[in-house]
């Protein structure tokens, strides 16, 4: 507050830019002291983070600015980001400037709450407005937390979905990566349906070459996998190390097994991915502690011989815990399959990267489809 000189009136200075609280600090003798600490700020910016409409209004009634940012970022982000409507909607009634950026280069658009965005998208905020550092947009931002209802406002008010960010992923790309707790699949499964139906490209690749279902395969995201490959993913891409969708899954399968990756691997295989050199399944051991995998892999070949080094690969303790199936495993190391199983790889091979819809379409037992699609059976023929 201030005293006028002329009339003896009391007046409120609304856009003083700081802000100064106590603190203690060590002082290099070992004693704490009592010192000021001065933030950048305004009046309207600390009422708008707090939520406090009424003194918003008041402040804003005594001509405050609303984009005056001392502190990095103005009364317009501090209510967006607190998730606080009416303030919101009474800073943009009073000409705050949705597009306006902060000191971290992000728009207020970046920061809010759905009913937020609703306001800032009605007074003209930037759906396709990047962020400084990063360039993502919005809609990059609602993908990477799973957020449908965002997405679909920002999609229909014109974002593009395949804009990228400065690492070159999309929205879809960012959502693949992103799907990584089983509990929160469900939600970015709906985000990737939304920005597909929206048109974004499935076989977009980043700066290292990676495409959504790589991402998608390293999460073991079963579901967006399907998702993905329904839509004409290229199961079979290769990312800047060499890698395919079937490699990311392997990759990680030890350490995601409760996410079940044997789904994701059944698949990509029923899809028409490659299978892994022969000669260089040894290497698949590393994924010991998932014999679901092993036996799905070993069963898409019609025969592959077994290296004596394949057990030494397997630790002790997961060749008891799986006895049962690295016994049948190591069985077949000097013996042909069986007539049963050569028959399964002559029909895949003719169906080919068509199985998954041609094998459920054969007028056969159920068991016997299952069967031809590598569904695991705990043990080796």
């Amino acid at each position: 507050e201030s005293w006028s000189m002329d009339t003896g009136q009391r007046s409120i200075i609304v856009d003083t830019p700081s802000h100064v609280s106590l603190s203690l600090s060590l002082c290099p003798t070992g004693l704490w002291s009592l010192e000021y600490k001065r933030e950048l700020t305004t009046p309207l910016c600390i009422t708008a983070r707090n939520g406090h409409t009424a003194c918003v209004r008041h402040l804003l009634f005594w001509r405050a600015d609303p984009n005056m940012a001392p502190g990095g970022q103005s009364a317009l982000h501090e209510a967006c980001e607190g998730g606080h409507t009416d303030c919101t909607e009474l800073l943009l009634e009073h000409r705050a400037n949705p597009n306006l950026l902060s000191e971290e280069g992000l728009a207020p658009l970046h920061l809010c709450a759905r009913q937020c965005a609703k306001l800032l998208v009605k007074y003209g905020a930037m759906v396709d407005l990047p962020s400084e550092e990063t360039q993502e947009t919005p809609l990059h931002i609602a993908a990477k937390h799973g957020l449908y209802d965002h997405a679909l406002l920002y999609l229909r008010y014109g974002a593009s979905a395949d804009r990228k960010n400065s690492r070159e992923e999309t929205a879809l790309s960012v959502t693949c990566g992103q799907a990584k707790e089983q509990a929160a699949q469900g939600s970015y499964l709906q985000v990737c349906r939304l920005l597909v139906m929206y048109g974004a490209d499935v076989n977009t690749t980043d700066e290292e070459e990676k495409s959504p279902l790589h991402k998608a395969c390293k999460n073991a995201s079963h579901s967006l996998v399907q998702f993905l490959l329904q839509n004409k993913a290229d199961v079979n891409a290769i990312d800047y190390n060499g890698a395919s969708p079937l490699s990311c899954s392997l990759q990680t399968a030890a350490f995601k097994q409760q996410l079940r990756p044997r789904l994701t691997v059944q698949t990509l295989l029923n899809h028409g991915s490659q299978k892994i050199w022969p000669m260089a399944f040894g290497k698949v051991q590393s994924c010991a502690s998932v014999p679901e995998i092993i036996e799905i892999l070993f069963n898409s070949y019609s025969q592959v011989p077994i290296s004596e080094q394949w057990r030494e690969a397997i630790p002790e303790e997961i060749f008891q815990m799986h006895l049962p199936f690295y016994e049948s495993f190591f069985m077949l190391s000097c013996t042909p399959r069986c007539l049963q199983h050569l028959c399964r790889c002559a029909i895949r091979k003719k169906f080919g990267s068509k199985c998954h819809y041609l094998i459920p379409s054969l007028p056969v037992p159920k068991p016997l489809q299952n069967y031809l699609l590598l569904e695991p059976e705990g043990i080796l023929l």
